[in-house]
């Protein structure tokens, strides 16, 4: 059985496969989930996540059922275990955006469905897809020689820097000290083959970059290191002068929501480098491409069994 909790449970050919999938139109793929349900268990609420799973899900001729954290109460009113036993028996699929990783893989590990992070706080694979199909559209894999990110060593730095690693491009992460990435972290990309370096000087990390990268300097979750948060990432807003060091062409990506005049200014997010909104459309694309993908290895695995 087949989980996407992370991008490397994709091998790097069956990463290029899944972006080959998300670029083709919705009409171009199977319906893989024809009279099938699908779970979307929210602990933590999104704008993009649902609604790009939504309707992929429906472009595949699938039912989304979208539940709500108090309807099933994480290891509260019931355990991710009993959770996942009980969906699996209406659904083909449960996807779901959580707290923390560690349900995702207890999960998975009943083995009674495919599970898909659509977060968690050690990963954000869905947000990858969408970003590396962006970098696909706008430039070309194979002509991205570096991708470079700005701000925190986050769930969504590491998902992309994974996902760049398994497409073979070079990246690199400007990050204050204290905030850096583990050093398991660093031992996983290097395992994969990836090529990441790290410092503390974003003009560094960005010169020469075909794509600049960012998220928000406080996640969910980190509210109350806010006042903290914002002294040390002061110096890492991707404004003009620092976009200016990028390639000639470079793009900006954002994985949204995002906030103007702190890790991005708005010149660069509503200004002409910045494909965000590409970026947010291609989350739907991305995730019709991995679940057409997932729902074909079960159906090849059915057949063999």
């Amino acid at each position: 059985m087949r989980h996407f909790l992370a991008v490397d449970d994709l091998s790097a050919d069956e990463l290029r496969w899944v972006l080959d999938l998300s670029a083709r139109p919705a009409a171009a793929v199977p319906a893989a989930l024809e009279g099938s349900g699908v779970a979307l268990v929210f602990e933590k609420a999104s704008n993009r996540t649902r609604n790009s799973m939504e309707m992929a899900v429906r472009q595949l001729g699938g039912h989304p059922v979208y539940i709500r954290p108090e309807e099933v109460g994480m290891d509260v009113r019931e355990t991710a275990e009993d959770i996942v036993r009980t969906l699996a028996c209406y659904h083909a699929m449960i996807a779901a955006r959580v707290y923390r990783h560690g349900h995702l893989e207890r999960m998975a590990a009943c083995e009674v469905a495919p599970v898909v992070n659509l977060l968690s706080d050690d990963a954000h694979p869905c947000q990858a897809l969408a970003d590396l199909l962006t970098i696909s559209q706008c430039i070309g894999l194979d002509r991205t020689e570096r991708v470079a990110f700005v701000g925190d060593a986050n769930n969504v730095w590491r998902s992309l820097a994974i996902g760049c690693a398994l497409a073979g491009i070079p990246s690199t992460l400007a990050v204050p000290s204290g905030y850096g990435p583990s050093s398991e972290t660093l031992d996983r990309l290097g395992a994969l083959g990836g090529e990441c370096t790290v410092t503390d000087d974003p003009a560094a990390a960005v010169v020469g970059a075909d794509a600049v990268c960012t998220d928000v300097w406080t996640s969910m979750g980190q509210e109350d290191e806010q006042a903290e948060r914002l002294v040390a990432f002061g110096a890492y807003q991707v404004t003009p002068e620092l976009m200016s060091l990028a390639a000639d062409d470079a793009i900006f990506l954002h994985c949204l929501p995002a906030h103007r005049g702190e890790e991005v200014a708005a010149e660069v997010i509503d200004g002409p480098a910045s494909r965000v909104w590409q970026q947010a459309e291609n989350r739907m694309h991305a995730a019709r491409g991995l679940l057409a993908f997932l729902a074909g290895q079960a159906a090849a695995q059915g057949e063999a069994s």
